[in-house]
């Protein structure tokens, strides 16, 4: 929103004035062009995705690590007092399903081999999923550039057409470089931060995840709530 703004008063403060980046003609070069482009790179299901993810941009998943933590080690003592088998009430009202999944692993006994290896087998498969889905933008953010450039020179080879009128000249050559500033803009703008937004965001969760992932290793083997507290905490710095 700020880099939209810094462009049209930088427009507005050189004389070019607020007309000058009005065009329908570079508006559907640029933007059904890269749409074009990126529908043809991208399979449908990683396309829903990334839209999916979009309302995290201005949104973020909220996460609290604190409660997590606080949470894990009371399963501990829990465990400690009447056995694993004294988690099953907890699995009942647990919403997360990737803690849910976890939890119950370590309440059927699983070995802690076997309950890390299936949830970072999930772990890794969901954060790869979401990583081609942040892409998408990324893609978007290559392809717009090259699209403004397009319009660009669709833009002067009509001002070449019409020499004769030398009174349209400037009017022409401003507009077909609006085109540019489309393309450059969007990409530097929106696509490529939404992407590097997106990346972060999946980072995040995946960090999370990992530590959900030691915990329920520690609560398996039988660790002292003490020890368990000291071991996730190490993931909050």
């Amino acid at each position: 929103m700020l880099g939209g703004i810094a462009i049209v008063l930088g427009a507005v403060l050189k004389g070019a004035g607020l007309h000058a980046l009005l065009s329908s003609a570079a508006f559907i070069i640029v933007i059904l062009g890269t749409v074009a482009a990126i529908c043809v790179q991208t399979p449908l299901e990683v396309m829903r995705r990334a839209f999916v993810m979009l309302p995290w941009v201005l949104r973020p998943q909220e996460y609290d690590p604190e409660l997590l933590v606080r949470k894990i080690v009371d399963w501990s003592v829990i465990s400690r007092r009447q056995g694993l088998l004294g988690l099953e009430t907890v699995l009942e009202t647990e919403s997360d399903q990737f803690l849910r999944k976890g939890l119950q692993l370590v309440v059927d006994g699983s070995e802690p081999d076997t309950i890390r290896n299936t949830l970072e087998l999930e772990l890794h498969a969901r954060e790869a999923a979401d990583i081609r889905a942040a892409r998408v933008f990324e893609g978007m953010g290559v392809y717009s550039p090259t699209l403004g450039i397009i319009g660009a020179v669709l833009g002067l080879m009509a001002v070449m057409q019409n020499l004769n009128d030398p009174a349209q000249l400037g009017h022409g050559i401003a507009a077909a470089f609006t085109a540019t500033v489309y393309g450059i803009g969007l990409a530097n703008l929106f696509f490529l931060p939404i992407a590097n937004k997106l990346k972060v965001a999946v980072q995040t969760h995946t960090h999370l995840c990992e530590m959900q992932v030691e915990g329920l290793i520690a609560l398996a083997e039988g660790e002292n709530p003490r020890i368990i507290e000291g071991r996730l905490r190490g993931f909050l710095h």
